[in-house]
């Protein structure tokens, strides 16, 4: 092996390292700026539940004063909500059950290789 081939092989590697550590530098800057998203979402998540806090305890004063049982109404719909989500997953469940008897029955019935 002569000088000029090991030269050739530096070269390469060298030229190697180089791409990797480009590809490492762009992966640190999205990881960087999904750091950053990341951060501005949780701020606009915390005030924006701190808005919905404020906005359902004016809600309930003003239901008070017209006579209606805020909490009740909110009881309420935290039930309806709780059922939809039931029927949704025992829908969920089903469909998925349906898929894998049907992928099972379509394995029976390909001849095995």
């Amino acid at each position: 092996m002569g000088l000029g081939s090991t030269a050739k092989k530096i070269q390469a590697l060298s030229d190697r390292a180089e791409a990797m550590y480009k590809q490492v530098q762009k992966l640190q800057q999205r990881v960087t700026g999904l750091e950053e998203k990341t951060d501005e979402t949780h701020d606009t998540v915390t005030r924006m539940d701190h808005q919905l806090t404020e906005q359902r305890a004016l809600l309930l004063a003003i239901a008070d004063e017209q006579g209606i049982d805020g909490e009740a109404i909110l009881a309420d719909a935290a039930i309806d909500d709780a059922e939809l989500e039931a029927d949704a997953d025992a829908e969920d469940a089903e469909t998925t059950a349906n898929s894998e008897s049907t992928d099972d029955a379509t394995t029976a019935d390909t001849p095995a290789e």
